[in-house]
């Protein structure tokens, strides 16, 4: 006898297993399909849509919302898969770490036929374990089977997965998902490119749209824990040309260590209230003024960290009473990104490129560090070469892999 595939019995066996925290088996699927990889040829199988880019510090989680779900799917939907819609979509914070950037949402949007909403999450890689507990308290891993993933926690964290929650990572190139997820939200959102004009001028300083519907070649500037550049000639024709370890993470760690401070956020707070003069040896403190010969400005930082001292000595513990954390944090800023701009610029002109686009979850509530790049990239070109961003920084790599998802078959 032919097994028996009616969708009522699937349901109702479905339903009980996820009553009872049973594991659902992979060929067990609400249309009674096969879904034992990633996706069949039926769109509407194998929600929820995840996407996951697991970095050094933090994790970034999209999760796709169907908004076109048919009358049948409703019916069919069982209370785990409600559950998890809703826990995700009605709140913006999950404990203490996790957090929803609503107003990076994208709505009507189109994935693999579906049309929805993007939500956009992220939590530090830190708080893995917990995520995971999360997820098989929810009931996760009775409805997903495979979970498209991309960065280097992919690999790392890739046996937890299947331990803890009985789910497998299809991993997707760090690059090409990058690039793939870049390019799909700038098309979709007509505001999402921008530069800043007059960066250093608080009164005239602002926002300003740009146009990257033709956009070859340009620069990426990816910065994360660490910094990567990549120079882009077209949809599938990149290469890495440079990159440091001297990134976001090294500004988070530094700042813990100097301020006390215990999250990103908090640092940047702190950066905000303080004057790196205070820190950093400028070049009218070796000069008086201007060093016209070379058109070095006398405001130019020309040794980071040594204002403390007369000749670079830092063991004046009377000058270094008077620095406060605020100082510490925002010279610490300074710093990283003053080098993170050079390389940007040794690279552009190397590539002969005038385009440099910064992404990257560092660029997050961080004005300070967007303004002294577009600057630096302005003045030491001459004018030649423009800084750009994206609203949603550090969330591409995520997009991008799942929007791979059906498209090839992962490592």
């Amino acid at each position: 006898m032919a097994p028996h595939s009616c969708k009522g019995c699937l349901r109702t066996r479905i339903a009980r297993m996820a009553e009872s925290n049973k594991e659902i088996p992979m060929e067990v699927s609400m249309n009674g399909s096969d879904t034992n990889g990633l996706m069949g040829d039926n769109p509407f199988e194998a929600m929820p849509w995840f996407g996951m880019d697991i970095g050094g510090s933090l994790c970034k989680l999209v999760y796709f919302e169907p908004k076109d779900t048919t009358k049948d799917e409703l019916e069919s939907e069982i209370e785990v898969l409600k559950n998890i819609r809703r826990y995700l979509t009605k709140n913006s914070a999950y404990g203490k770490t996790g957090h929803r950037d609503t107003h990076l949402q994208m709505d009507n949007v189109v994935i693999r036929g579906r049309k929805g909403t993007l939500h956009f999450i992220r939590f530090p890689t830190s708080e893995m374990g917990n995520f995971l507990a999360l997820a098989r308290m929810k009931g996760m891993a009775n409805l997903v089977t495979t979970v498209c993933a991309t960065g280097g926690g992919a690999y790392k964290f890739e046996e937890n997965f299947i331990r803890e929650v009985n789910m497998k990572l299809a991993k997707f190139d760090e690059f090409d998902s990058l690039i793939k997820g870049m390019h799909y939200i700038e098309a979709q959102n007509s505001d999402e490119c921008y530069y800043w004009a007059n960066p250093t001028d608080e009164t005239r300083c602002a926002k300003v749209n740009y146009d990257f519907s033709n956009p070859y070649p340009f620069l990426i500037v990816n910065i994360g824990s660490g910094v990567s550049v990549l120079s882009v000639n077209g949809p599938n024709n990149y290469k890495r040309v440079s990159g440091t370890s001297i990134g976001g993470g090294t500004f988070l760690g530094l700042c813990c260590l100097l301020t006390g401070c215990n999250s990103f956020e908090e640092a940047i707070e702190l950066a905000t209230g303080g004057d790196h003069t205070h820190v950093d040896k400028l070049v009218r403190d070796i000069y008086g003024g201007d060093y016209e010969r070379f058109g070095l400005p006398g405001d130019l930082v020309a040794s980071s960290f040594s204002a403390c001292c007369s000749f670079g000595q830092m063991n004046s513990r009377d000058r270094r009473s008077k620095v406060s954390r605020e100082d510490l944090a925002k010279a610490t800023l300074v710093t990283i990104t003053n080098n993170i701009g050079s390389i940007a610029r040794m690279c552009a002109q190397q590539e002969k490129i005038d385009r440099v686009l910064f992404i990257g979850n560092f660029l997050r509530v961080n004005p300070i560090a967007m303004k002294l790049l577009a600057y630096a990239m302005d003045y030491w070109s001459k004018g030649t070469m423009k800084a750009l961003f994206l609203e949603h920084e550090g969330y591409f790599g995520a997009v991008g892999c799942l929007l791979q998802f059906n498209e090839t078959t992962p490592s």
